[in-house]
């Protein structure tokens, strides 16, 4: 496919993409949007104009609206379409191509619009489905020879975060304050977190709602999960390991997290499937799948020092999940726990095995021994104040390049 819009070839919004968001349109009106290279299309207006007249299931203009929830609840077969019915039009002989009128109309610079949180979030689950960040956080905290726990290989481990503090690219995220036991004193002391990190993961949203008692298999879970987004889950260490026993992490998380405001849809990620890493011992029959489930996404995490430069500190890969999406899904679902369209269901922190691709401060300074060196000779053991984290992600093969774009957050000083 080669469209009449002209972009660099490094783009992440090539035609093959074609992502979902909600932008702010020249500060005036908020509607669901798309993006090609470095131009936004405004969807809403593009059905105003009939453009998507002639697809099944869509019978009012769902893209006026603040979120993209409508949109995704009408599932597959209408997204779908509509995704393919964009490609066409912006195809170079397109009937769009030489619309002078409806191109002025619905086409904005990318600068020019501000994105917005793309779904509203009603539930939010954060998994744990990276082997090589769970053996080395066992490594760290627990028995080296023992870094896993028994369940890990039997099951995807996972908690039910906080979705009212889940954010947008580009919002800013304040120090966390809570309870932390230094190694050094008796009692716990209170104020600021001093062990602030981000942790490199990705999201999947779901589009259906499911009533209570039912299960989705791994065989269904695709046709459930509109598309996926970058995730930094921020984490406050000290706050985490003081309190998480025995129920898990509360404070230390629930401060926010961060996503980026492109959702690419599964469909666009099809071309970069890839095998998961095998699965010893065998798991149960409901935890079973067919063909490949995961994705081949290259992940980069940068921080940029007030005044300072990005310095590119991670190269990881989605590829590395033990646990993939359907299988997620699936155990999330198997006692009957219900889904609602635009639950969003986090990856856990994605390492590799080597130590440049660890997914989070704690592994890359390893609990803050090892201290990572800035391009200004600054040194970073956590997250300082004022520093901004950025993370990108594409999936590129065969000339064809699918990406997210970035996902970005700057610290401000605890109030």
């Amino acid at each position: 496919m080669k469209s009449f819009i002209n972009y660099d070839q490094n783009s992440d919004f090539s035609i093959h993409n074609i992502p979902f968001g909600v932008g702010v349109f020249s500060n005036e009106y908020i509607a669901c949007c798309t993006r090609i290279g470095d131009m936004v299309i405004d969807l809403a207006t593009l059905y105003d104009y009939g453009f998507f007249d002639e697809i099944e299931g869509i019978n009012e203009n769902v893209f006026e609206a603040y979120t993209l929830n409508e949109f995704i609840e009408l599932e597959k077969p209408v997204t779908n379409a509509v995704r393919l019915k964009i490609q066409e039009l912006l195809e170079e002989n397109s009937k769009l191509a030489n619309d002078e009128k409806t191109i002025e109309e619905c086409f904005f610079n990318a600068n020019q619009v501000r994105l917005m949180m793309p779904v509203h979030i009603p539930n939010y689950t954060d998994f744990y489905s990276s082997i090589e960040h769970a053996t080395n956080v066992g490594k760290m905290f627990r028995d080296p020879a023992n870094a896993l726990l028994p369940n890990w290989k039997h099951l995807p481990v996972g908690y039910h975060g906080r979705a009212s503090s889940i954010v947008v690219s580009g919002t800013d995220i304040i120090r966390p304050k809570g309870q932390t036991k230094p190694a050094d004193v008796e009692s716990p002391i209170f104020g600021p977190c001093k062990q602030l990190d981000f942790e490199l993961e990705m999201a999947f949203i779901v589009n259906k709602n499911t009533e209570m008692g039912e299960s989705i298999s791994t065989a269904e879970a695709e046709d459930a999960i509109f598309g996926m987004v970058i995730f930094n889950d921020w984490s406050a260490r000290d706050i985490q390991s003081w309190e998480y026993v025995p129920l898990g992490p509360f404070l230390g998380k629930n401060f926010g997290s961060s996503i980026s405001p492109w959702v690419v849809t599964l469909e666009a990620l099809m071309p970069f499937r890839t095998e998961s890493p095998k699965q010893e011992p065998e798991v149960l029959d409901y935890l079973k799948f067919e063909g490949d489930k995961n994705f081949d996404i290259n992940l980069e995490v940068y921080i940029k020092p007030e005044n300072g430069t990005e310095n590119l500190i991670s190269e990881s890969n989605y590829k590395f999940m033990y646990w993939n999406m359907t299988q997620q899904l699936a155990h999330h679902t198997i006692n009957g726990c219900n889904v609602e369209v635009g639950d969003l269901y986090a990856s856990g922190t994605i390492s590799g095995e080597n130590p440049n691709s660890f997914g989070s401060m704690l592994e890359l300074t390893w609990r803050g021994t090892n201290p990572l060196k800035l391009k200004d000779g600054e040194e970073r053991k956590f997250i300082d104040d004022n520093d901004t984290v950025i993370m990108k992600g594409f999936a590129e093969k065969d000339g064809i390049r699918v990406g997210f774009g970035e996902v970005s957050g700057k610290i401000l000083p605890a109030n």
